[in-house]
C-alpha cells in the first residue's frame, strides 16, 4: 500500500486507505458507455476517485447511478445500461483482446513492438512516441 500511495503522489492522484476491493465489472460496462457519449474521461475520474480515495463499492448500481450523474451524463440512460448490461459484450471483447496482447497491469501502452507496462513519467511515454514518430497521428 505504501508503494502504491507513493506511485500515486508522485502523479498527483488522491488515494484513500482501501480497506476492501470491489468488482469493478458493471463500472467498466458503465465506462464504455460513458466514452461513446463523450464523458469517459470525466466518469473515469469520478470511478477513480470513488474507488480508490472515498472506497466506495462501485460494483453497487446507486453508486454508479451517482457517478454517472456527477459526470454529467443521462441518469435514465445510464439506468438502462446498467440494467441491461448493454456493454457487457463490448467489455468481454477488451478482456479477450487483452489476454491475447498479455497485458498484465494497467495501464499498458503498446507502440509497435514496444510496450510501457504501469505507471509511467511523462518521459516515458514521451520517449515511445518519438521513437514511433507519432506526434502528428
Amino acid at each position: 500500500m505504501a508503494r502504491l500511495k507513493a506511485t500515486a503522489a508522485k502523479f498527483g492522484l488522491a488515494l484513500g486507505d482501501l480497506k476492501m476491493t470491489y468488482n469493478s465489472r458493471l463500472a467498466q460496462e458503465v465506462g464504455l458507455w460513458a466514452q461513446t457519449k463523450c464523458h469517459g474521461h470525466q466518469f473515469h475520474m469520478e470511478a477513480f476517485k470513488a474507488y480508490f480515495v472515498e472506497g466506495k463499492n462501485i460494483a453497487q448500481k446507486d453508486v454508479l447511478l451517482n457517478l454517472i450523474e456527477s459526470s454529467g451524463l443521462d441518469c435514465k440512460e445510464g439506468k438502462k445500461v446498467i440494467e441491461k448490461r448493454e456493454f457487457s459484450d463490448a467489455v468481454d471483447s477488451d478482456w479477450e483482446l487483452s489476454k491475447a496482447k498479455g497485458v498484465t497491469a494497467v495501464p499498458s501502452f503498446f507502440i509497435g513492438l514496444d510496450r510501457l507496462v504501469g505507471a509511467q513519467p511523462y518521459e516515458a511515454l514521451e520517449k515511445l512516441i518519438i521513437k514511433y514518430d507519432i506526434r502528428h497521428i
